[in-house]
């Protein structure tokens, strides 16, 4: 592994390693929870707008009573008391997302130089194979030649034959 920003600084323990990694992955974890806020914020809104033609559409099969119960009982409604999507996702952001992201990043600058996914690349490098095209350490690197008979089929035994 010769990529300086994914190589373990000189006096960082496998424990401090495999830490940071769990760190990162909650993190992680947290991004994709972040991105389904954001879908129920978009699904919440465009809902929300789907409305206005049931509202239409039942103004105009003659239900004036229920288009005006949809618009006024639901239509531009708080999702929970005082708060449409867009504020929980700035509240969530601002209370815990923001503050997570800030303590792994400052973890991973004082406890590893900076050097991120270090447990990720030590992976990648501990599962590639060398010399292999598909498996070269980062993009652009040397270490492409193929593999001799890597064109012949095989099997978990060797070249097929």
């Amino acid at each position: 592994m010769d990529d300086d920003r994914h190589r373990r600084p000189e006096g960082v323990s496998d424990e401090t390693v495999e830490a940071l990694g769990s760190l990162s992955k909650a993190l992680e974890t947290t991004e994709c929870a972040r991105g389904h806020l954001f879908a129920f914020h978009q699904l919440t809104g465009s809902a929300d707008f789907e409305l206005d033609r049931a509202v239409e559409l039942l103004r105009a099969a003659g239900h004036e009573d229920w288009a005006e119960r949809v618009r006024a009982e639901i239509v531009g409604r708080n999702v929970i008391p005082g708060h449409w999507t867009f504020q929980i996702v700035e509240a969530y952001d601002r209370t815990y997302y923001q503050a997570f992201r800030d303590l792994e990043r400052a973890a991973v600058d004082r406890l590893a130089g900076g050097r991120g996914h270090l447990y990720e690349a030590e992976l990648k490098e501990a599962r590639r194979t060398p010399g292999h095209p598909d498996h070269t350490p980062r993009p652009g690197h040397p270490d492409h030649t193929p593999r001799p008979d890597s064109s012949a089929p095989r099997t978990p035994d060797g070249p097929a034959g």
